[in-house]
Formats: C-alpha cells, sequence, structure tokens
C-alpha cells in the first residue's frame, strides 16, 4: 500500500522577540543629555532669567516615571533577545506562547519592499485595544504567506509603507 504523503497546511518561521537597534556614542550622549534636562525641568523652572527650584510643587512622579523608564531600558538592552517560532494554521497564527484566532484579527498586511529593507507582516485587530503586531519575515517568503493569509483574513491593501510609530522607533533607536 502506497504511503500517504502528508500535506503541510500551515507556514512556520522564527523570529527574534525584539531587534536591537545599533547605537552609536552620540545617541547615548543625546540621550543622557535629554534625561538629565527632563530631570532637571521636574525639580527646577526659570522665571525672569533665574533658575527657581519648585520645592514642594516639583514633579516627581515625572521624576520617578524617568528613572523608571531608565532602569527597564537599561534591563532590556543587557538581556539578548529570544527567538520566538510564528505558525501560520488554519485555525490562527500561534506567536510564541500566545495563539490568535482568526475571528479575533481585523486584516493582514504583507509589506515587501528589498530595496528599502522592509519585508514585514503586520497584522491589525479588531479589538481597538490591541495593538497593530509587527512580525519579521525574515527569509520567508513573503508571497506566499500573503497567499496563505489571504484566504482566511482580509488584506489591507492601503498600507504602502511602514507605520510611522515603527519609523520614529527605528530612527530614534528606541
Amino acid at each position: 500500500m502506497p504511503e500517504k504523503k502528508e500535506q503541510k497546511n500551515f507556514i512556520q518561521w522564527q523570529v527574534p522577540e525584539y531587534t536591537k537597534p545599533k547605537r552609536n556614542k552620540t545617541w547615548y550622549v543625546l540621550t543622557s543629555l535629554f534625561i538629565l534636562i527632563c530631570l532637571f525641568l521636574s525639580f527646577f523652572t526659570v522665571s525672569a532669567w533665574q533658575i527657581v527650584f519648585l520645592g514642594a510643587d516639583a514633579n516627581f512622579l515625572f521624576a520617578l516615571i524617568i528613572i523608571i523608564s531608565i532602569a527597564i531600558m537599561i534591563v532590556h538592552d543587557s538581556q539578548e533577545a529570544r527567538m520566538v517560532t510564528i505558525k501560520l494554521e488554519p485555525e490562527g497564527i500561534d506567536i510564541g506562547r500566545r495563539f490568535y484566532d482568526y475571528d479575533s484579527i481585523k486584516n493582514f498586511c504583507v509589506l515587501y519592499k528589498p530595496k528599502q529593507s522592509i519585508k514585514n507582516l503586520y497584522l491589525e485587530f479588531n479589538n481597538k485595544m490591541m495593538p497593530r503586531l509587527h512580525v519579521p519575515l525574515r527569509k520567508q517568503d513573503a508571497l506566499s504567506v500573503r497567499n496563505y493569509l489571504i484566504s482566511y483574513l482580509d488584506e489591507d491593501l492601503e498600507r504602502v509603507a511602514p507605520p510611522l510609530s515603527e519609523q520614529l522607533t527605528k530612527l530614534l533607536k528606541l
């Protein structure tokens, strides 16, 4: 009896959990300067060309948020990104430990611009409180991912460039 060939009904690849931007010395100097100015302005103000200490009116919460943000960035930058498995299945999309049912996804967009080194999958959710999901395709064939998802989801044909938030994150190296 001939063996049945099991048909592969999913697409799978791995991506790093996040990409670390390459930051030079200038970035660290400018960021430190910005942080120091923000901390200074949370405790002092300039009135009639004189520096005035705000005392009890100082913005302690703002200073605390800045300090916590710095601590989070330091801890985050010291860790290596884990590899996450992306799996497109007939029931939904499995990303690491999370599963997204196709019913919860509003639409998708595969953005492929080789000259700009852009090869990403974007997922918009029905729930407005969930952020847009950006998945790098890396070596995965963009057309095969698009053709697979088109049978389950609506395609966002209006997206022709990465979202502004992503462009700003890349520009500011965050």
